[in-house]
């Protein structure tokens, strides 16, 4: 790929599976997320997200009662699973998903406001559980994704492709 004049890289065009990742993030709103309790063993859970305008990052909003909140705090590296659901796909192989590599920063408290409103805005039943003081915002900055679209179709997306691509589709759609 050759330079533009000004010696920048231009941009790729997006692809059907560059659409299709980010149609999958920008229309699903549970994940799994996998993360390592306090004995070092491999625990998943569930949770309503927002992608961060800003992109790629993950945004949610979790108690701290909850177990995931501590494993988190623990060992902040992550994974996530963003899922279509069944209906989509003729067969388990081929449902379409992307796997998140995540750090989890915590926010220092008060700082998360324009975060949580992302939440809420995303899921409006979270406007109660963001006025309880045990719930908080967590940002889940991705580092890398592994997509599947399909059967046999794979790759994988580096955390600033995944940035440009989303940028990208909002300016499309503005």
């Amino acid at each position: 790929m050759s330079n533009t004049p000004d010696g920048m890289t231009p941009a790729l065009a997006p692809s059907r599976m560059d659409r299709l990742l980010v149609e999958l993030l920008r229309t699903r709103r549970t994940l799994a997320l996998g993360t390592i309790d306090e004995a070092g063993a491999p625990a998943v859970s569930m949770a309503p997200w927002a992608l961060d305008p800003a992109g790629p990052d993950l945004i949610i909003l979790i108690s701290a009662l909850a177990a995931h909140t501590r494993q988190l705090m623990l060992h902040p590296h992550a994974s996530v699973l963003v899922c279509a659901g069944e209906e989509a796909a003729d067969s388990v192989h081929a449902l379409p998903r992307a796997t998140l590599q995540v750090e989890a920063l915590h926010p220092k408290s008060g700082s998360d406001d324009a975060r949580a409103a992302l939440a809420i805005a995303r899921h409006p039943a979270g406007e109660m559980l963001a006025s309880l003081p045990d719930f908080s915002v967590v940002r889940l900055r991705v580092q890398a994704a592994r997509q599947i679209a399909g059967f046999g179709a794979v790759r994988d997306v580096s955390a600033a492709r995944l940035r440009e691509l989303l940028r990208e589709s909002d300016n499309s759609t503005t």
